[in-house]
């Protein structure tokens, strides 16, 4: 990469009681293949001597380094928004105080981001490790369930649908285009479902097909019991067998549809309200939506459900948003249930 073709590089770090765990990450800052033009930390009222570490640490930088302090806690997802605000950088790299980026971190996705100008958002995987950084137990994209089947997915164009089923995208493996922040920004105070700032800058850049992952773990992932979120992996659903849809009340099958699609339709009302309705990866979750809508909105007459629901089944809905991990003829269970409950 020739010194024309190089994007600035700013880094997004949050800090709150970060004593512990700040002077690793630093370390290995310095230590980038590539190393950023400014760091831009944001402390969120931190009470264990953060902010004086912050001090000592950036007096000796190689690098610009700006300090924010707030003046009420802000929390993680407004932090961050903070933080994203005040860089300067073509390029943002999103940093956590409690993990450790790998030598070519910076360099590695810089270059992809280089290679492709068209995407604004790009994420890596990292080593999920103990507290003390040791004993590479996995890498978090198995944690997180995106595996190769969902990796395909994602590549075919489905990445909308993948985030729908789950969040992927870790905000401190994250980069994003300086030219891409007034899109996700300010971050929603009201996203539904478990999604906080790194799921709606995610699901942002999916609705423009504007994100990639690399299939690199380019960090270390320090779980530990301060964590807000960690790497607590969701348990699969219990199998609904068909005697159980069949006996159970109708409510009880309804409500989590239903609230299926008033995040859905939540989702989409916040979408709109930052990207155009032509964003290419909208319609698959207008599909989604439509689906889930025609689910939770089925009379009570048995016969009249059949044509929505065996039309959904034809477009092969039923089996594409069932659960990653149900059985080949759970679509089928559910299609009858719909039918029958």
């Amino acid at each position: 990469m020739t010194d024309s073709q190089r994007p600035t590089i700013s880094i997004a770090l949050c800090t709150y009681n970060g004593v512990a765990y700040l002077p690793m990450q630093w370390q290995s800052l310095l230590e980038q293949h590539q190393l950023p033009d400014e760091v831009v930390i944001c402390d969120d009222q931190s009470t264990d001597g953060t902010a004086d570490l912050i001090l000592k640490l950036a007096a000796t930088a190689p690098f610009s380094v700006r300090i924010l302090e707030n003046s009420t806690r802000l929390g993680s997802n407004k932090n961050f928004e903070r933080a994203l605000r005040a860089c300067t950088g073509d390029l943002i790299y999103m940093c956590d105080q409690d993990d450790f980026w790998l030598p070519e971190k910076i360099a590695t996705m810089t270059r992809h981001m280089v290679q492709h100008p068209e995407i604004q958002v790009s994420f890596c995987d990292a080593w999920v490790t103990d507290e003390q950084l040791e004993g590479r137990k996995s890498r978090f994209w198995e944690v997180v369930r995106f595996d190769k089947r969902a990796q395909v997915r994602w590549q075919s164009g489905d990445a909308m649908d993948v985030l729908l089923d789950g969040n992927r995208m870790m905000g401190c493996a994250t980069v994003i285009r300086q030219s891409f922040r007034q899109t996700v920004l300010p971050i929603p105070v009201d996203i539904p479902g478990d999604y906080i700032f790194d799921g709606w800058i995610a699901l942002t850049a999916a609705a423009c097909k504007a994100i990639h992952f690399i299939d690199q773990p380019l960090q270390l992932y320090r779980t530990h019991v301060q964590q807000q979120v960690g790497v607590r992996e969701k348990d699969a659903p219990e199998p609904v067998r068909l005697p159980d849809r069949l006996a159970r009340r109708r409510a009880g099958k309804l409500t989590p549809l239903r609230e299926k699609q008033m995040q859905l339709t939540k989702i989409g009302q916040l979408l709109s309200e930052r990207v155009p309705a032509s964003a290419p990866g909208l319609p698959l979750l207008h599909r989604r939506l439509a689906h889930f809508t025609m689910r939770s909105n089925l009379p009570d007459n048995h016969f009249s459900r059949l044509l929505p629901v065996l039309n959904s089944l034809k477009q092969g809905n039923y089996a594409r948003y069932a659960d990653a991990s149900a059985n080949w003829y759970a679509p089928y269970l559910a299609v009858l249930g719909d039918i029958l409950e």
